[in-house]
């Protein structure tokens, strides 16, 4: 059983910091559970153009609101606590919060703890034992 706070993964490896948000891993692939789980901050007003080409996302709506757009269809959705969006289809999509936001996210395949956004918006698949 694994029991892990918040609280104590802010200041560690497990914080990643991009320019517009800040990711707390809480559930990575060396804990071996099949998926990854972050809790997310991203700052009022921006705007994340992204593309999971390696994974699959699911993003449950904790605080804040904003939308998220199908890049590909010009499709938006509003986003507010209770909301959740699976992105199963690897769409290009982007991310715009009005307020600050936060969100609990879920990857498959499970994050390594060191993934940062590319140029093109994309988490680099990394190998387990870099985790």
């Amino acid at each position: 059983m694994i029991v892990r706070s918040l609280r104590e993964t802010v200041g560690t490896e497990r914080e990643v910091r991009g320019p517009d948000w800040i990711s707390r891993r809480l559930i990575l692939a060396r804990e071996k559970a099949g998926f990854s789980v972050n809790d997310t901050l991203v700052r009022a007003g921006a705007e994340l153009k992204m593309w999971y080409a390696n994974h699959v996302e699911a993003v449950y709506v904790l605080e804040g609101t904003g939308e998220v757009v199908d890049d590909e269809t010009g499709q938006r959705h509003p986003l507010e606590p209770g909301v959740l969006y699976l992105l199963d289809g690897h769409e290009h999509h982007t991310l715009r919060t009005h307020t600050a936001f936060r969100a609990l996210c879920v990857f498959d395949p499970p994050l390594t703890g060191r993934e940062t956004h590319d140029e093109n918006g994309t988490f680099p698949l990394l190998p387990e034992e870099d985790a």
